[in-house]
């Protein structure tokens, strides 16, 4: 196997077709029980009990193990991992890639830090595939998706923060105002890779224009969108229509949060990842 392009459980996604590809799976926690985020993970009910659990949780980054595993028979390994903010993932991943190349002398490991979660840890992924297939070089791809990386955005708009606040994300005071009166946070990631609250706004319709608003402002202006919903799919259809009314043509992609990205954007949450 000549190239492998690995990613963890955040970017939400279990296969990238036409290229060597792994997902390895991040796990979330509690005092009741542990779910791994992989393909076999039923995220509805995840959901339903952690809705109903009342302790902490928290998630559990990939060991140096795992994602060796992802590597394994790879002369060239691109690996993306969720913000280092927020997980240890990118720090084994790291190891992971240092221990690959002393055990297969010659290959090559470039790890990145999205700096992000969710669909855009997808967009990234999809970039590479695209390089890859047009045959970009180890060197060249490097510097390709670095550059792709700095252009590329996330926003997330969510009904409710608790699992955030439990998991010590966000304050508890801030998580407060989510699903109060019918109030939803609109929010990003920082260039640290740490969540920023942006706005507060009642009412869908009024998130959907403060998420379009905000996209334009990070200069968006058609272009490949991906929407991860949590039980939201009403949600990220008129956000697709409204994207689409504004910028025709764009490459909007819906898909259902799998399990890291659905414990934090918990049921009717909605992430968006996009071009800059």
């Amino acid at each position: 196997m000549d190239r492998v392009i690995a990613v963890d459980s955040a970017a939400n996604l279990l296969s990238l077709p036409g290229v060597g590809f792994a997902s390895v799976p991040l796990k979330i926690v509690t005092a009741e029980a542990e779910y791994a985020d992989d393909g076999a993970l039923d995220v509805d009910d995840m959901v339903a009990r952690l809705a109903a659990y009342k302790g902490r949780s928290g998630s559990s980054c990939p060991s140096i193990g795992d994602w060796l595993d992802a590597f394994a028979g790879a002369e060239e390994v691109f690996a993306v991992t969720i913000t280092s903010a927020l997980s240890g993932s990118w720090a084994s991943a790291v190891q992971a890639g240092q221990e690959h190349m002393r055990r297969r002398p010659g290959a090559r490991v470039h790890v990145l830090d999205s700096l992000s979660a969710g669909p855009e840890m997808q967009l990234i992924a999809e970039k590479l595939r695209e390089l890859t297939v047009r045959g970009a070089g180890f060197d060249d791809t490097v510097a390709a998706i670095d550059a792709y990386r700095r252009r590329t955005h996330l926003l997330f708009c969510l009904t409710s923060m608790k699992n955030l606040a439990r998991n010590g994300r966000v304050s508890h005071p801030a998580a407060a105002l989510a699903g109060v009166l019918g109030i939803r946070v609109v929010g990003t990631v920082s260039p640290e890779g740490t969540l920023e609250l942006l706005h507060k706004c009642r009412g869908q319709r009024s998130a959907l224009d403060t998420v379009l608003r905000s996209m334009a402002e990070r200069g968006y202006a058609g272009g490949r969108v991906r929407i991860a919903h949590c039980q939201g799919r009403e949600g990220a259809d008129s956000l697709r229509a409204m994207l689409l009314d504004a910028w025709r043509p764009a490459d909007v992609q819906i898909l259902p949060a799998r399990g890291l990205c659905a414990f934090y954007a918990e049921s009717g949450g909605l992430m968006i990842g996009f071009e800059g």
